[in-house]
């Protein structure tokens, strides 16, 4: 081996040093990551007090709504739980899609036939809100909580005009007549408005026909009601849209009257993944706003989504 050889290798080795630390460093980073993830996933943070036996489970139903399973997952877990003798739904709700608002309210009216539902309407509690809450036993409102609402909409978008001034057309093939009713390239043809007016008036009937059966009032008076319009709470008490004005601590107390609970209910909620917790938060605020509007944007080659 001549001096040279010896210089080069005395050169080299400090350089397979720093790599081999670097490389070492990386895979214990992502043996730290992974198992942080791996017991992240699987502990459960219980948000719920130590407490007697006999406890009310409180389920949020917040924002638009959207999506069903979270809530009726939560709902199917304290019906199982037999420390939890009532359940309060509290909804903070403008509205939302017309399947998962029917969806909730369905779970909610099933779950109530084994333990009493109380629904505590927070700041709004409108539309597809109002809707969820319907499956309860008995509502309980804020004098100024915003609900009723009682209506369906639907927003189809028409850049007709824009594409002409872009140069773009588009050619359209299909295989039923109104395969493509709702295009947003074009304007509705009578027959297309005739078709999505059938489909509101249905689900329309169907909310009205689900207040006049909840509140036990008359489906005549329900529909003169129905145009769409909001009520404050005490207005709705006024109204029989819900049974007593007050909060969330009322709700409670209800909850625990109506299951027999002696004394004040001790109170349990949801318990919630590390993992989900940490994407909750990043959905707040801007983040959620913006997935919401780039949602919106993909969902728009089409009739949008009916929504109470």
């Amino acid at each position: 081996m001549t001096d040279s050889d010896s210089k080069s290798i005395g050169r080299t080795n400090p350089f397979l040093i720093v790599l081999a630390t670097i490389g070492g460093l990386t895979i214990l980073s992502v043996f730290v990551l992974f198992t942080f993830v791996y017991f992240t996933a699987r502990s459960f943070v219980p948000i719920s007090p130590v407490g007697g036996k006999d406890k009310v489970g409180i389920i949020d139903v917040k924002g638009v709504i959207t999506d069903s399973e979270k809530v009726v997952k939560e709902i199917r877990e304290f019906e199982q739980d037999s420390q939890v003798k009532a359940l309060v739904l509290r909804i903070d709700s403008p509205g939302g899609a017309v399947g998962a608002s029917q969806e909730i309210y369905e779970e909610i009216q099933r779950a109530d036939k084994k333990k009493p539902v109380v629904a505590s309407l927070a700041s709004v509690a409108a539309s597809g809100g109002y809707y969820a809450s319907l499956g309860a036993r008995y509502i309980i409102s804020n004098p100024g909580t915003v609900t009723g609402s009682i209506g369906v909409i639907m927003r189809i978008p028409n850049i007709q005009k824009l594409m002409e001034k872009l140069g773009i057309k588009t050619t359209v093939i299909k295989s039923g007549r109104l395969k493509d009713l709702g295009s947003m390239t074009r304007q509705l043809t009578p027959e297309e408005e005739a078709v999505l007016k059938g489909v509101m008036d249905d689900v329309h009937s169907q909310f009205i026909e689900a207040v006049a059966m909840s509140r036990k009032l008359p489906e005549d008076k329900v529909r003169q009601l129905a145009d769409g319009r909001i009520f404050s709470g005490r207005q709705a008490m006024e109204l029989g849209l819900v049974d007593q004005l007050g909060n969330f601590s009322d709700a409670v107390e209800k909850a625990g009257k109506l299951a027999g609970i002696k004394g004040e209910p001790t109170l349990v909620y949801p318990r919630k993944n590390r993992l989900n917790m940490m994407r909750e938060l990043l959905e707040e605020g801007g983040a959620k706003a913006l997935a919401g509007a780039f949602r919106r944007l993909a969902d728009s080659s089409g009739p949008q989504g009916l929504s109470y």
